[in-house]
């Protein structure tokens, strides 16, 4: 079954917003430096006070992510995703990351190649794909990302595989079609939260 990951970031960080996913899988924080995207969101306080037992989902959106590792960690962390374009030491924060028994991804932004990250795939357990230009709000799926899912998917049939961005209940079909394991959505959730989490979980059964 598809696992789901609920963005609350335009929803905002209230307890009575996290009881509303409470059957999704994950809780995704978009961190945001106002750096490495123009927005600047979230930081450890927020990650630290959501009181869930869904598991933590932060996706790092700043740049030298290995300086604010162990922070996120700190803060409650159950998987920690990077951007391959935002650091120099890939290799040394996937080893921070898994030494602590959280899992580690990397991403990637839709204009950078598939080939960026294959020698890294191995040893994550993760990885992110962006399917929109992270830090802007309003955009649509961008199609073209499915052929990284693709790629992915065919050589690294075991990895987990997920998408952030645009995604509702048509782009979410092709998505689970062509390998995804995990789907993050936010405003599309909100509109009905039970109903299309669940309708998001049994996708592939309708593929």
């Amino acid at each position: 079954m598809v696992k789901i990951s609920a963005s609350l970031l335009e929803e905002g960080f209230f307890q009575d917003v996290v009881d509303k996913v409470k059957s999704a899988d994950m809780i995704h924080f978009d961190v945001m430096d106002g750096e490495f995207v123009p927005r600047k969101t979230i930081w450890t306080e927020e990650v630290a006070s959501v009181d869930t037992k869904l598991l933590k989902d932060v996706h790092l959106m700043v740049l030298q992510p290995e300086d604010f590792i162990q922070d996120f960690i700190d803060a409650g962390a159950d998987m920690i995703s990077f951007h391959i374009e935002a650091t120099d030491v890939p290799e040394a924060i996937i080893g921070m990351i898994q030494h602590q028994s959280v899992k580690a991804g990397i991403t990637i932004k839709p204009k950078t190649d598939v080939s960026e990250i294959v020698r890294f795939l191995p040893d994550i357990d993760f990885v992110l794909i962006m399917s929109v230009e992270p830090g802007l709000g309003g955009q649509s799926f961008i199609k073209d990302s499915l052929e990284k899912v693709r790629f992915i998917r065919k050589n690294y049939p075991d990895l987990d595989i997920e998408i952030d961005g645009g995604i509702n209940e048509e782009t979410a079909k092709l998505a689970v079609k062509a390998g995804v394991t995990i789907l993050v959505s936010g405003t599309y959730l909100f509109k009905d939260p039970e109903n299309r989490i669940n309708l998001l979980k049994n996708m592939e059964k309708k593929n």
